[in-house]
């Protein structure tokens, strides 16, 4: 199967499947005589595997070494599991760090609300944004006080 017989095939362009054919994502296909790529009849079914990876959150790192495991005649699930328990557990720590900044900013948004801003000076840039401390030091200090 000629290169732009496999992008029709797969939805992909040529340059997608040049590129993950130097990515190592699929082997180099032999030549025709006439030295153009004649890919496998099986080539869009790994296309479409490495489409799914990506869609799934995987790296192109990752998906070369499941495709390694399979290639090696080695069945890549117990691999995969692993990879998708490391993702989902990184997606957990990042939402819990969005709530976290989200809560903050919901503070912020109150302290925005209320502040004054002909009250900011020079010497304190934005009350919104600065500290409790910060806020509580700038108001003893003459001229200097919430907003």
């Amino acid at each position: 199967m000629r290169i732009g017989d496999l992008a029709t095939a797969s939805g992909l362009t040529t340059k997608t499947i040049r590129f993950y054919e130097q990515a190592g994502l699929l082997p180099a296909p032999p030549r025709t005589p006439g030295g153009y790529r004649d890919y496998p009849e099986r080539t869009p079914v790994r296309l479409a595997f490495i489409r799914n990876a990506q869609s799934a959150g995987l790296t192109l790192a990752e998906i070369r070494s499941i495709l390694a495991l399979r290639d090696g005649g080695v069945a890549p699930c117990e691999h995969v599991t692993t990879l998708i328990d490391q993702h989902l557990a990184d997606i957990e720590r990042r939402l819990a760090e969005l709530a976290q900044t989200r809560e903050a900013l919901r503070g912020l948004a109150r302290r925005a609300a209320q502040a004054d801003p002909s009250a900011c000076t020079e010497g304190n840039v934005c009350t919104i944004l600065a500290t409790a401390e910060t806020v509580a030091s700038l108001e003893g200090v003459a001229g200097l006080g919430p907003g």
